[in-house]
């Protein structure tokens, strides 16, 4: 565990990590299963203390590679559940966790070791997993459904919102928790599991239902008059796949009349980069999605459109706020610098960094930072974020806006500044956030302006205008540069 996890930290956090540091972090930690445990590096050995007397002590030589740091923790972890009762009788992931939570800790906030029932979870969240497709809740010991996903086997057998799961396999769900009752409709891929459902308008009745790979719905579409209205709520392995089959079915539902597109990124934590690049992708035809540059050779990427505009060139707005982050400031920064959409809302989160995950021996998953992320134009999002086309932050109605879009009133983004600011100067990207702070709360304010600008053709164009970039696709010499300053 402590040999795979370190190594991996060594090859790939995105700055050069002293692994003795992180090793005794994670011994360290052992004092939150038992208070009379801790470790020390005194000079050139690592004593583990037991109430402050030492128990253990090993000379630690210049050259401890990541093996070496790795064998070392399991030696002090051995003694102190030797030594300890606590320790001897917590459970193993417990201590596990306690030990990586000290080590990630001393790299960065998006840096997190995730136990092997978190990781499960978060690889269902991103790729998908055996089941039925339905979103259910355990409320007064009954199993309801709160939600039927489309393209699933539950709504091919005719489940709806409201019914109750009484129960599974033949075993009655009462008493049974949440995660109990999605275990259990969980199950391998061309399964079959048998319930039983309880509906208001009919006898209680049985269905057989065969399970296939279901991966979350991330999309929601409404119609909003002549516009459709595509919330996007994070990025997982469907996402853009479902983004096209929304537009496909707001293109049939609303006919020749649609006028273009909403896109709502607002309060989405991110997901995965290469969902992120394919949504962008379905209405670029060319030019630069991102590009990512750590410290590891294969962490230098360029992603480049070459999609066919699903939207046909229609007026695209991209809703954002301060809780849109990582791959979707990806695609508002792709569609803004690419002048293919306008972005209307408050400055982003500025989470311009690239996670990758990686399995441990235990199922569990360690999940480290090592790259960052540039838009088209060259500049990092980390700590900026994206600055708004059209800021919404100071206004109080969608007229105001739109009278001083009109009259040439509204601020053009500087994007000269945002492009030439260095990624570590805390105090300019400060100072170009505050020309729109981040709003948290969803804002009336953003879709009746978004409506706005895709129903009229000019304001639309005169919005794109508002964040002409200095200069689109850096070369590679030049984006390495910009990293390294």
């Amino acid at each position: 565990m402590f040999e795979a996890g370190f190594e991996d930290i060594d090859a790939v956090y995105i700055d050069k990590p002293d692994i003795g540091a992180l090793a005794l972090a994670g011994m360290q930690q052992l004092s939150t299963i038992d208070s009379d445990v801790t470790a020390r590096r005194t000079g050139n050995k690592v004593e583990l203390l037991l109430k402050n007397q030492i128990a253990y002590s090993r000379t630690v030589d210049s050259d401890f590679d990541p093996e070496a740091w790795g064998d070392l923790t399991a030696d002090v972890l051995d003694e102190a559940t030797a030594e300890s009762e606590k320790i001897k009788t917590a459970p193993i992931e417990k201590v596990h966790e306690a030990m990586f939570s000290g080590v990630v800790s001393k790299l960065d906030q998006f840096s997190r070791y995730s136990s092997a029932e978190n990781a499960r979870e978060a690889r269902a969240a991103r790729d998908g997993f055996g089941g039925i497709g339905v979103r259910i809740s355990v409320e007064d010991d009954q199993v309801r459904v709160v939600s039927v996903q489309h393209y699933t086997p539950a709504e091919r057998m005719g489940l709806k919102t409201d019914d109750i799961i009484t129960a599974i396999n033949g075993e009655s769900t009462k008493g049974l928790g949440q995660r109990e009752v999605v275990e259990r409709l969980r199950g391998a891929v061309d399964s079959k599991v048998d319930i039983t459902v309880k509906r208001a308008t009919r006898d209680p009745f049985d269905v057989t239902i065969t399970r296939a790979h279901v991966v979350p719905e991330s999309i929601n579409y409404r119609r909003e008059g002549d516009v459709g209205y595509f919330r996007i709520y994070s990025f997982n392995a469907e996402t853009a796949a479902s983004l096209k089959r929304a537009v496909a079915d707001a293109e049939q539902e609303i006919g020749p009349r649609m006028r273009g597109l909403v896109i709502d990124l607002r309060d989405n934590p991110g997901g995965l980069l290469n969902q992120s690049v394919a949504v962008s992708n379905l209405f670029l035809r060319e030019g630069r999605v991102v590009s990512t540059h750590g410290r590891h050779p294969d962490s230098h990427q360029y992603f480049e459109a070459s999609g066919d505009d699903i939207a046909k060139g229609k007026p695209i707005v991209v809703m954002v706020d301060g809780n849109s982050a990582s791959a979707a400031e990806i695609v508002a920064a792709a569609l803004q610098d690419n002048r293919r959409a306008v972005v209307v809302g408050s400055n982003t989160y500025g989470k311009g960094t690239v996670q990758t995950v990686l399995p441990l021996p235990n199922q569990g998953e360690i999940t480290l930072t090592w790259a960052r992320f540039h838009a088209p134009s060259g500049y990092t999002l980390h700590h900026l974020g994206v600055l708004p086309s059209v800021c919404t932050s100071v206004y109080r109605s969608a007229e105001e806006v739109m009278r001083d879009l009109g009259r040439g009133q509204l601020p053009q983004v500087p994007t000269g500044r945002r492009n030439a600011v260095k990624p570590d100067d805390t105090k300019g990207l400060d100072s170009l956030r505050k020309a729109c702070p981040a709003r948290e709360q969803d804002n009336p304010v953003d879709l009746e302006v978004a409506l706005r600008l895709v129903s009229t053709p000019d304001m639309f164009a005169s919005a794109v205008r508002l964040a002409e970039p200095p200069q689109l696709g850096l070369n590679h010499d030049d984006e390495n540069t910009a990293l390294a300053q």
